[in-house]
């Protein structure tokens, strides 16, 4: 894999050339910055920029006044790779803060091991109803800790509006869930997103989050996508690169609360 070649098609595809992530978001073009305006549930932020020393500071004093003129909390996306060189210290000092570093990592799907199954007494179901978001939905505030209402309702806004960009699934322990995650396809490029992969701590180290991986990278196969994007923290990295995933460069978001 060239990793130059493969993160600047990221850049164009997925960041420059972004698109709403559920049907109540739009995204917005605005000089040298790409963001993402959605309802107060939805994901509200910055996903692309190109700036420099000269117009950062501005930049960053535009999108602020946006959001907040919305009511907004929003983030800034920002990738190791972006310049300038100080924009996640010139965001600190407007009044961002930053949260844990993430890693992108990148899977060729030709080049993934997918035969990693659940391991014994685990099944897993697809999310295609209300029902199934719940169970995401019980899984994610279990493993994560926090409030699940901004993904429920994005995940059950996708599979009403637009089901095929959407791969969801939750596994079962019995009637349990332990463990769910989702795929998110964009259409037009060749990249699809692994996002919300959570185990419940009963359930971590057993193989779980490996087979949810594997399962979500098999459907992508199906529907002809080369890549998978995954935003992975520090426990699930060494799951993702014994898969084949290729970790890229850094991510961290910035939040902004007017």
């Amino acid at each position: 894999m060239d990793h130059a070649s493969i993160l600047a098609l990221y850049d164009r595809d997925m960041r420059e050339g972004a698109q709403p992530d559920s049907p109540d978001a739009r995204v917005e073009r605005i000089g040298r910055v790409v963001r993402q305006v959605s309802s107060a549930r939805g994901w509200n932020g910055v996903v692309w920029s190109d700036l420099d020393a000269a117009s950062a500071d501005a930049a960053i004093a535009e999108q602020i006044a946006h959001f907040t003129g919305l009511g907004r909390e929003f983030e800034w996306k920002l990738y190791g790779h972006d310049l300038p060189v100080d924009l996640g210290q010139r965001l600190r000092d407007a009044g961002f803060t930053a949260q844990p570093e993430e890693t992108l990592m990148i899977g060729e799907v030709a080049a993934l091991t997918l035969d990693a199954e659940p391991p014994e007494g685990i099944r897993v179901l697809p999310v295609t109803d209300a029902k199934g978001v719940d169970l995401v939905a019980e899984v994610h505030e279990k493993a994560f800790g926090t409030d699940s209402s901004r993904m429920r309702h994005q995940l059950l806004a996708r599979l009403a509006a637009d089901p095929d960009s959407v791969v969801a699934v939750v596994a079962l322990a019995g009637d349990t869930p332990v463990s769910a995650a989702r795929m998110e396809l964009v259409p037009g490029t060749r990249f699809a997103g692994l996002w919300g992969g959570g185990t419940v701590e009963a359930w971590r180290g057993r193989g779980v989050y490996r087979a949810l991986v594997a399962h979500r990278a098999r459907a992508a196969v199906d529907r002809g996508y080369r890549y998978l994007q995954v935003d992975a923290m520090s426990a699930s990295r060494p799951v993702l690169e014994r898969l084949g995933f290729t970790p890229l460069t850094t991510t961290t978001p910035y939040v902004y609360v007017p």
